[in-house]
């Protein structure tokens, strides 16, 4: 800028005082009816006025500057409806007020400067066009790479808690305040271009409110940081929407995909966020290895299986006591534990497991007097009930009879 609030034009060492003037005064208009900075008229209106008086082309020195210029009004986030409107009414001025500048003596000189002009036109919007979405899509590569560093570095628990909050800080996040993981596993597999994550992305925010979220993919699952809706101590069903929301949301995004959503419970700082992903990673495992129905499951339901999963020895010692009798059932113990786990799920109905097992009432009331004959322990009776519902989870959760437990070998966790 000059001290009278024109722009330094190029050449100007050649131009008057008066042209600069000129040239300043549409891009101040330019600028003010397109609301963008008017730096990014710079050689533009320069080579817009060569091309009206001599009708010559823009020469490649001049837009590579415009080129440049597209760039920095991409990084400086100005939309590029805008910038676009910036160079076509500063066009459109310099053509009106041109007649004022240049006396054209005929017809045909009017002509020719019209097709100078809009040839210039053409090819500085198409390079500041050109340039202006491919640093779009650099800085948006650029943003996604840094998204996935800091979800990565947030889901491992980086040390360097200083330097992890700065980072954290342009995208929003406030790691001061309790945040909860929720990881989304589709039953196939995420391909590249998948849009499931921006549409996730846009969809929290439009529900939740201007909120600190980010959402990305890690090892084939969409990876939700969202801040917690409510303490760790709150009603289970108010931790359990966001996991609800979450699942019902991709489901509508593609219909006919299966989702399975797992909700890590809150806790504050950057370590806090690497423990609600552990517990998420952990209930997506064991619901895996109960086999559990339910799309949506919680870390807080799943506490109870991570106890027997951690106490291993114990757990082995109990399948062993109690499910061991049933290898010697005639087609092995497999029939017998699909009984067994039916019937535990139906809340002891025996009809109900029926329909779940499809087969006959008959069948499931025989297999549970054998469970009974060959165990000692009876599936009717409440306290042996207990023991049995126990060794059967452990049973799913150690993948028994599939994993042999060699009298006691491996039974350390």
């Amino acid at each position: 800028m000059s001290e009278s609030g024109g722009l330094q034009w190029p050449g100007s060492t050649t131009a008057n005082s008066a042209d600069e003037a000129w040239l300043t005064a549409i891009a101040q208009a330019a600028a003010g009816d397109s609301e963008a900075p008017l730096e990014l008229l710079v050689e533009y209106l320069t080579l817009l006025a060569d091309a009206a008086i001599s009708g010559r082309r823009p020469r490649e020195h001049e837009l590579a500057i415009v080129r440049e210029l597209g760039r920095r009004a991409a990084e400086q986030g100005i939309p590029a409806g805008r910038v676009a409107d910036l160079y076509l009414s500063a066009a459109w001025r310099m053509w009106r007020d041109l007649p004022d500048v240049v006396p054209y003596r005929d017809r045909d000189t009017v002509r020719a400067s019209a097709q100078a002009v809009l040839r210039a036109v053409g090819e500085a919007i198409a390079v500041l066009v050109d340039s202006y979405q491919v640093a779009t899509q650099q800085l948006v590569r650029q943003e996604e790479s840094l998204r996935r560093e800091l979800v990565d570095d947030l889901l491992r628990g980086d040390p360097d808690v200083a330097r992890i909050v700065e980072r954290a800080e342009p995208f929003g996040i406030d790691l001061g305040r309790p945040h909860q993981v929720v990881l989304a596993r589709p039953a196939d597999r995420l391909t590249e271009g998948d849009t499931s994550a921006s549409m996730l992305e846009l969809f929290i925010l439009d529900r939740f409110g201007d909120r600190e979220v980010l959402v990305a993919t890690k090892e084939g699952m969409l990876v939700v940081l969202i801040p917690a809706t409510a303490p760790s101590t709150a009603p289970r069903t108010i931790v359990q929407e966001v996991g609800t929301l979450i699942h019902d949301a991709l489901i509508r995004h593609r219909s006919g995909r299966e989702w399975r959503v797992a909700t890590g419970r809150p806790y504050p700082g950057s370590y806090g966020i690497a423990r609600s992903y552990e517990e998420a990673r952990e209930a997506l495992a064991l619901a895996d290895r109960l086999r559990l129905d339910a799309p949506v499951v919680n870390a807080r339901d799943m506490l109870v299986y991570r106890v027997l999963v951690r106490d291993q020895a114990a757990i082995v010692d109990l399948i062993q006591a109690v499910l061991t009798p049933l290898t010697q059932a005639r087609g092995g113990p497999e029939p017998l534990l699909q009984t067994l786990e039916a019937y535990f799920a139906t809340g002891e109905v025996a009809t109900d497991a029926a329909r779940r097992l499809n087969v006959s009432v008959r069948t499931v009331t025989y297999r549970l007097a054998k469970v009974k004959e060959l165990t000692g322990h009876d599936p009717g009776n409440p306290d042996q009930r207990f023991i049995l519902h126990i060794a059967v989870l452990g049973a799913q959760l150690l993948d028994w009879p599939a994993h042999d437990f060699h009298h006691g070998a491996d039974t350390q966790s």
